[in-house]
This record gives structure tokens, C-alpha cells and sequence, in this order.
């Protein structure tokens, strides 16, 4: 479902971590003008704007003593006074992330290299961090907080109580999965104590998978797992004292298993933490202010929207700190928050002290992304893109609110940009891409936007980075007004007086948009060979509900309406298509992953008039068996509601089913369950619906575990759509 769509998962597996990448091998140096790059196993430190480079720690550093290779550094950072720096290697994968391993540090003023943590279990450790004052490092193991002396390398456990239900310092399943909730505590300030997430997921159901693989005598895999309708995880804040390991927990008012904490750190400089709670329905957000010394809480801001409240993570993204963060601004003793009350997702500051808040950015556009404070300057950098919901520019807004919004980007690259910013701000790594434009990266000097290098300038290298344009970008309109972006490529030798076959790409919930104007945008991960050379129509749309920057009243028209508006809008813009005279009604795919198979199921069931072949890959096929933090988000709650959540399930349909259906699911998919695909295959038999069905045994939701498994996936789905939509003109 959501994010999991399989082309969004393989997107987000690649941005993630192309993202850990570019964080492990190009970080920013604190207030300098350099960047720090991992090169052939050892850290450079280039300067800026000449990008001069110098070894800081070479090979032979990493080298560890006994060992004849250095470590493999996947991510790094530095403490306060960048006199030593921490490395992460031998990770281990947690649900999605490798947010698990083992830490070394290296110390510039010996030159040593130490680890840290090595009475603890090998590949244990999460989300290392020095203290502000670089004395101490704190980290989770199995689900405990741990403090390390640097200098005597004693280790004390600040908790004690941690097992696989209670968890200290990280999250469950469900927190990960839909808040991205996984470094689960903070420093303080003075160095003196730590504040940390606690989930107690005791109560949480388990949901048992089955491993047949791996041993002659099956294995049971017990998950925690709350679905939706069931109570979730109950969860509180404390705050650790290093001197006597004892926890303050914050009084945080409200019902803590009918609550969600989301965010929480310090306020700077104060012993006063900031806590972000939202409601079980997740459409009343407040913030409150704790004591963290005493427990006590207070409200100091409260929002309510009639559907629901994103979690929108105002803040630099590429600083990965594995989980949700406040933007401070300490000049005004504020924060800068984001907020879709006027209709469109806008900034505003949000005082502390309960002064008025201000708006900071205005207009009939969202702020996709929020990339750079200057608070020196009064400035706020964010991307945005007021006239094409498919692309991305810069854009900057004075943080008082007053003056105009300053588009910075270049006019002349029409597409999709993204920038990070140095921490002085002075410059930023650029990237840059559309649909027939290469990816492409260059240093700028932020003030003019001019690379620092001519030689790695985008538009100087623009003619080259450009491949002939194959997918075309259009809009249209149903038969309900309701206007729709989408992309399209055509066959390779079309003929506009033949009849091709259409394949509909389909995602259509509240997480992704698959329109998106960047490079290989349109391309068919699982197709064996290229869809336009055999003769394919190859066609995606947005629907309403999608995430596009198209205003709230878009995004939220979905609410509790789910597998009902979405899918009516893909059949409806499918209906005005299949007007065109080169399309051939009678060939018409559609496929998707996750909740793109949801979309397809539905399709299928819904409107078999329309679509003849379907290819479904781990499906929600009963939106009662998904997680409640998900589907409560989006449907409400089905003690109140229970219609809603069947009406919008494609089981609900299936005795509908016409055309030709290939329906794939990993039996290992600890996200959309293996129980779908048997609740699907009983009421498809019940009706005597004829199918193709294809398990992967012991595969997860992203169905790529195993030798072979992706080209036999591939194989497949390719055979399937040219048997059942035969491709090229007619």
C-alpha cells in the first residue's frame, strides 16, 4: 500500500538511499566552506569554491588493528567541535532501512581508530550520536539506551527493561512504516541527560508469518502488528539522567494509547522540550511544552483539519537523523511549521512565547519542500511549483512574511529541481532532471545561482545531458471536470491511423504521485524489453487523493473515500482516452504494486467494460487487514465507519471480474500481508472466476529477495500483458 507501490519503493529505495549515499560520501562541513567525500576508502575534505581536496583520514586509518581492509563506511558524522568523527559500517536492515550496525570512531587529535560498543552484540547499534559537549556517545541495542564514556570506554545501560514489545529509543513497525519515526532519541543541551520515545507494544496483536523455506520444519515469524481498528502501541517520552540512569516521563496529556507522539526535541538551549501529539484520528495536531527536568506539559499550539494532518517534515532532509524534526528559529524564540489551514500547504512561525503566528510564504501554490534557513539574512528556501504540479523550482520567502515569493531557479531548466544546502548557506549542491534531461549535478554559489565550477554547469552541459523526448506530458478533463496530469509514451513507429493497445500505470492513493517530470519517469521496471518498440501505448494519471502540489482541497478530497474516488477518477480519464482514435478498446492493461494493485483490483472489478488485463502485485485487497495508523489516517475509524472501508475494498468486487488477471504477493510481506492474496483466491474461487496467481515464497513486499527472483518476476509479468494484450498497431 502507499509508499509501497512497487515503482514508488524502488524509487524511495533508490532516493533513500542514494540519499544515505550522498550523506555517507558528501557532507557539508559545520559553518565552512567545505564538504566532506568518502573516495576510494578514505575521507576528503574539499574547499570551497575551488573544490581543493585533502585526505583526512586515509585507508590505513579505517584500517582497524589486526585487519588487512579498511572499515566500509556507509554513513558518518562529526561531533560539535569536528575533533572526531563517527562511522557506521556492517549494517544490518530494520524493515526498510540498515539503520542497524556496528560504530568506530576516529579521533583527529591521535589519529586512532576505536569502536565503540564491542560488548554489545556485533551489527547491534542504532543511531550513534555524540552529546554536544563530545564526551559521551549514546546509541540503542536490542531495544535499550546505552551511554558510552569516550574517553574510558565504560558503557552503562540507561535502560534496562527493553525486549522485542518494549522498545527504548527506536519504534515499532508501525511508527517506522507510516510516521518514519526511527531515531527515537535526544540529547539534551548540557550534555547531562537523554530524552527518548518508549512504545509499549505488548498489547499489540501479533500477526504470524511462515517461513517454508529456510529449514525442513516451517518457522512461525511473530509481527507486532496493529491493524486497522485495533488500539495502537502506547507510547511516551522520558527524559534519562546520565548521573543516576533515572527517567523523568513527561506528563503529556490525553489517553496514551489512543495518542501519537511524532515529534520531540529540546528546545535549544533550554532543559524545555517541544512535543508534536496527534490524535488516534490523526486530524487534531498539538504541541506542548515539557519541563523535561519535572514532567510538567503545557499546549501552546493546536490545529484540526475536517480530514486529516500531514506529517509534513519541515526541515533539511539530507541532515538524516531517521525521523521527524522541528525547524527552530531562535531569533524569534519560534518554530517554522507547515500547515494547510488556508487551503494550501504553507509555512508559518509558530512562537513559543504565544505571540501571533506569522505566514510566511502566501499564494495559491504548496511549499513541496522546505531545504534552508537563513536566519541572518531573514530568508526561508523551499521548493515549490505554482503553475506544474509535476515539477519542482526553488523559490525564497522572507521569514517576517512581508515582500514576494523569489523564484531562484533557472527559467531556462524547465523540470524538476532539488537542491542541499550548505550550513552557512552560501552554497548548495544543485541537481536537476526532466523527462528527456539526464539527472544531472553541479555545485552552485547560492546568491546567483552560477556553478562554482563552469565545467559541471547543468546548461553548459544541457545539450548533452539531453536524449530525444519520448514520453509526452498532457492533461485531461472527465467527464466530472476534474482535470488530470498523466504522461504518455507511444509506440516507437506509431501510426496515427492504427489502434494500439494501452497499459495504465496506476498508484492513485494518498502517498505518491507516479507523474512526476523527472528522467525515466516512464519506464517499466518489470517489462522485459521496451514497451514502445513492441507497440505499447504506455499511460499513468494522478488522480484526486494523490499528494500533488495541487492545494488540500485535492489531496484531502480521498478522505474515507478510498478505493472509491480514486478509482472512479482513473476510469473516468480512461473513458475519455479510449476515445482517441489510434487507442484500441479492446486492448487494455493496467497494472501497479501495492496500493497500485489496490488500484488495479478495483479497476479490474469496478469497470470491466474498461479494462481487460490486470497484473496486481501485493495488493490490499481488504483495507480491514492493513495497518491502523495508515488506513485510520485516511478512512477514519471502521468502529464508526465500517461501509466506507468495504466499499473501497477490491475484494468487495471481485465476483465482477471479467477480463485476464495475473495476481502476485510475496508470502513473507510483513507490510501487505500474505492473507490478502488467500482472502483474494477464496472469493475468486467462490464465484469461479478464472486467474493466473503467482507466490514468491518468503519474499517481502518489495518481492526482489532471492536468486532470481527479479527476472523471473519480469519474465512473467511480460509474457502475461503480450498474451492477454497482444502489443503493435492494428
Amino acid at each position: 500500500m502507499k509508499k509501497n507501490s512497487f515503482k514508488f519503493l524502488v524509487f524511495v529505495f533508490l532516493f533513500v538511499f542514494s540519499f544515505l549515499y550522498i550523506e555517507a560520501q558528501v557532507r557539508w562541513g559545520e559553518n565552512e566552506n567545505s564538504y566532506y567525500k568518502f573516495e576510494q576508502n578514505q575521507l576528503l575534505v574539499y574547499t570551497m569554491p575551488d573544490h581543493k581536496s585533502e585526505i583526512v583520514i586515509s585507508s590505513e586509518q579505517l584500517t582497524p588493528a589486526g585487519k588487512s581492509e579498511p572499515i566500509d563506511v556507509a554513513y558518518f558524522s562529526f561531533s560539535s567541535d569536528m575533533k572526531k568523527v563517527l562511522l557506521f559500517t556492517n549494517t544490518k536492515k530494520v524493515w526498510r532501512l540498515n539503520t542497524r550496525g556496528d560504530y568506530w570512531v576516529f579521533d583527529f587529535k591521535t589519529n586512532a581508530l576505536s569502536q565503540i560498543g564491542k560488548s554489545l552484540p556485533s551489527s547491534s547499534l542504532m543511531f550513534a550520536k555524540f552529546s554536544p559537549d563530545g564526551n559521551n556517545i549514546a546509541y540503542v541495542s536490542e531495544n535499550n539506551l546505552y551511554n558510552e564514556d569516550y574517553k574510558s570506554g565504560n558503557i552503562t545501560a540507561l535502560t534496562t527493561n527493553g525486549t522485542v514489545s518494549l522498545i527504548n529509543g527506536t519504534f515499532d513497525w508501525a511508527y517506522e512504516e507510516e510516521f518514519s519515526c526511527r531515531d527515537g532519541f535526544r540529547w539534551s543541551p548540557d550534555s547531562k541527560s537523554i530524552a527518548y520515545w518508549q512504545i509499549d507494544a505488548d498489547a499489540i496483536k501479533k500477526f504470524y508469518m511462515i517461513n517454508n523455506t529456510d529449514s525442513v520444519y516451517s518457522r512461525i515469524v511473530p509481527l507486532e502488528y496493529p491493524k486497522v481498528g485495533e488500539t495502537p502501541s502506547v507510547c511516551k517520552v522520558g527524559v534519562v539522567s546520565l548521573s543516576d540512569k533515572k527517567t523523568t516521563w513527561m506528563n503529556v496529556p490525553g489517553d496514551p494509547s489512543q495518542n501519537y507522539l511524532v515529534r520531540m526535541e529540546f528546545i535549544p538551549n533550554t532543559t524545555m522540550l517541544l512535543i508534536q501529539q496527534l490524535n488516534r484520528k490523526q486530524n487534531i495536531s498539538k504541541l506542548y511544552i515539557a519541563d523535561a527536568l519535572q514532567g510538567d506539559t503545557r499546549v501552546i499550539f493546536e490545529e484540526t483539519d475536517e480530514a486529516w494532518i500531514d506529517l509534513f517534515k519541515v526541515g533539511n532532509r539530507r541532515k538524516i537523523d531517521y525521523t521527524n524534526s522541528f525547524s527552530f528559529l531562535t531569533k524569534t524564540n519560534s518554530i517554522l511549521w507547515a500547515s494547510e489551514k488556508d487551503g494550501w500547504r504553507h509555512l508559518y512561525q509558530i512562537s513559543l512565547e504565544g505571540k501571533p503566528e506569522v505566514l510566511v510564504t502566501n499564494g495559491e501554490y504548496d511549499v513541496i519542500d522546505l531545504k534552508y534557513i537563513d536566519s541572518k539574512e531573514g530568508y526561508v528556501y523551499y521548493l515549490a511549483s505554482p503553475e506544474n504540479a509535476t515539477q519542482q523550482y526553488l523559490y525564497r520567502s522572507k521569514l517576517n512574511g512581508k515582500g514576494k515569493n523569489e523564484l531562484l531557479s533557472p527559467e531556462s531548466l524547465i523540470g524538476s529541481h532539488d537542491y542541499f544546502f550548505s550550513y552557512n548557506g552560501k552554497y548548495a549542491e544543485h541537481t536537476f532532471s526532466n523527462h528527456y534531461t539526464q539527472k544531472a549535478r553541479e555545485f552552485i554559489v547560492v546568491s546567483n545561482h552560477k556553478a562554482i565550477n563552469p565545467k559541471e554547469s547543468i546548461a553548459n552541459r544541457l545539450e548533452k545531458l539531453q536524449k530525444k523526448a519520448t514520453t509526452e506530458f498532457f492533461t485531461i478533463t472527465t467527464s466530472d471536470n476534474v482535470e488530470m496530469d498523466g504522461w504518455m509514451v507511444k509506440p516507437t513507429d506509431f501510426d496515427p491511423d492504427k489502434k494500439y493497445p494501452v497499459v495504465f500505470y496506476v498508484y492513485s492513493e494518498p502517498a505518491s504521485t507516479t507523474v512526476k517530470d523527472v528522467y525515466n519517469v516512464s519506464r517499466n521496471i518489470h517489462y522485459n524489453g521496451n514497451m514502445a518498440n513492441d507497440g505499447y501505448i504506455y499511460i499513468s494519471l494522478d488522480n484526486r487523493g494523490t499528494p500533488a502540489p495541487k492545494g488540500r482541497k485535492w489531496r484531502k478530497s480521498i478522505y474515507r473515500k478510498m478505493g472509491v474516488i480514486n478509482i472512479h477518477d482513473q476510469a473516468m480519464a480512461a473513458k475519455e482516452i479510449l476515445k482517441w482514435d489510434f487507442v484500441d478498446p479492446d486492448r487494455v492493461a493496467v497494472w501497479g504494486h501495492s496500493g497500485g494493485a489496490s488500484a488495479t483490483l478495483n479497476l479490474m472489478f469496478q469497470y470491466p467494460e474498461i479494462y481487460k488485463t490486470g497484473i496486481a502485485i501485493a495488493a490490499v485487497v481488504n483495507q480491514l487487514t492493513y495497518d491502523n495508523i495508515y488506513q485510520e489516517r485516511y478512512m477514519g475509524l471502521p468502529q464508526e465507519n465500517r461501509e466506507d472501508f468495504i466499499l473501497g475494498s477490491p475484494i468487495t468486487y471481485a465476483k465482477n471480474l471479467e477480463g485476464n488477471l495475473l495476481y502476485i504477493h510475496g508470502t513473507g510481506d510483513d507490510n501487505v500481508h500474505y492473507q490478502n492474496a488467500e482472502l483474494l483466491l477464496n472469493e475468486l474461487i467462490k464465484y469461479n472466476k478464472q486467474f493466473q496467481f503467482m507466490p514468491y515464497p518468503n519474499r517481502s513486499h518489495s518481492v526482489r529477495e532471492g536468486e532470481g527472483t527479479s527476472e523471473h518476476l519480469s519474465t512473467l509479468y511480460t509474457n502475461f500483458l503480450k498474451l492477454h494484450c497482444p502489443p503493435g498497431g492494428r
